[in-house]
């Protein structure tokens, strides 16, 4: 459900409304009894949710080298761990 902003054209007084889409908008304000507008709002923020989406997908080969040395974790070998380190092998197809 929707968050919707509001305000008084009597007083000035701004108040958010958790409502539905389904439901009719405000027509009193709470404090004076005025007439309300509602006013366009900015949108939902965007909200990331898990674990390491900036910090693990796209961080350096070099940082990840670095933070690898700090923990004490053993280095891997070239060749291992990555798409970038191993060759295709081809099928002689005898």
């Amino acid at each position: 459900m929707p968050t919707y902003e509001y305000e008084c054209e009597k007083c000035g007084h701004r108040f958010e409304v958790f409502q539905s889409m389904t439901e009719p908008p405000r027509k009193r304000c709470p404090k004076c009894r005025g007439k309300v507008r509602r006013l366009i709002g900015g949108g939902a923020g965007v909200v990331f949710k898990g674990t390491g989406f900036y910090t693990t997908d796209y961080r350096s080969h070099a940082y990840k080298e670095q933070k690898r040395k700090e923990s004490g974790e053993p280095a891997k070998p070239k060749g291992e761990g990555g798409e970038r380190g191993k060759k295709k092998e081809r099928d002689s197809g005898s």
